[in-house]
């Protein structure tokens, strides 16, 4: 089934080379414009157009897919199904209407829709999350579902760990969805909580909060945001390891100085010690 992608986190790059690898490879890669990133601010392209130049796939940057030239460009690539995974931006007409849209998403519907679903499952403490494949519409990804599988969340998982088996889970489940086009069933309006965006707030560890409120939220933003602490000097330490002590209270294990790189909170603290 000829199929164009739409995605630009390193979440959806990963199910963008499975679905390459498949029956059913994009004619057609869309993603976000590159973006000035990292403290030099330098252009870099989304981890989507990386792997769809790596792949050799048509790639298109727009700075909207919500006007008519994107359409016409999707129609032009002669897919039948477009597929969502991670795009970053809200994505309406004329797509919505024009198109079948599936959606890649890493939870068991309806329980956090929206922007941050890995993390916040690892931030609430949630035994299990998982990835749907769902029809996209107008609600914020409250469309039917056609296939879910669940994923346990083990007591040491972080977003690495736990979002690299959901993009194989997501990965396997998408191309399955294209092959064997199971129905669509409305997801349930009872168990609806949202997942939204990850703030400079939700960073900031509470050293009041109890100790393993901190751990969880270390855990789900490790690697790729990062969990801190504020310094008495208004800067912040970076914490990418942490764990609850014997005795209860927060015990760090990792930690990144301002400005500086990744180091045991041990060498971190002798450091200090000697200035």
């Amino acid at each position: 089934m000829r199929t164009a992608f739409l995605g630009t986190s390193a979440f959806a790059a990963a199910v963008l080379e499975r679905l390459a690898g498949s029956d059913h490879r994009p004619a057609l890669v869309v993603t976000r414009p590159d973006r000035a990133a990292g403290r030099g601010r330098k252009l870099t392209p989304p981890p989507v157009a990386s792997a769809a130049r790596d792949l050799g796939l048509e790639l298109w940057q727009p700075e909207s897919v919500n006007t008519p030239e994107a359409g016409e460009r999707v129609a032009a690539s002669g897919a039948e199904v477009v597929v969502v995974c991670a795009f970053g931006a809200l994505i309406k007409e004329p797509l919505l209407t024009d198109f079948e849209i599936l959606n890649v998403h890493p939870s068991l519907l309806p329980r956090w829709r929206g922007a941050a679903p890995v993390e916040r499952a690892i931030m609430a403490g949630d035994e299990q999350t998982g990835v749907a494949i769902m029809r996209l519409t107008a609600g914020l990804d409250s469309g039917p579902v056609c296939l879910m599988e669940a994923e346990p969340i083990e007591p040491e998982d972080d977003y690495g760990t736990l979002a690299a088996r959901l993009e194989a889970r997501g990965s396997t489940l998408l191309v399955r969805a294209l092959d064997e086009r199971p129905p669509f069933v409305e997801q349930p309006e009872d168990g609806v909580t949202y997942a939204e965006k990850i703030t400079a707030a939700d960073r900031t560890l509470d050293p009041a909060a109890p100790a393993e409120v901190n751990v969880r939220i270390v855990r789900a933003l490790h690697p790729h945001i990062g969990a801190r602490l504020p310094l008495d000097d208004g800067t912040f330490l970076g914490v990418r390891r942490a764990r609850v002590a014997e005795d209860g209270s927060l015990e760090l294990l990792e930690v990144q100085p301002p400005g500086g790189r990744p180091m045991a909170y041990a060498d971190y603290l002798r450091g200090r010690a000697a200035r």
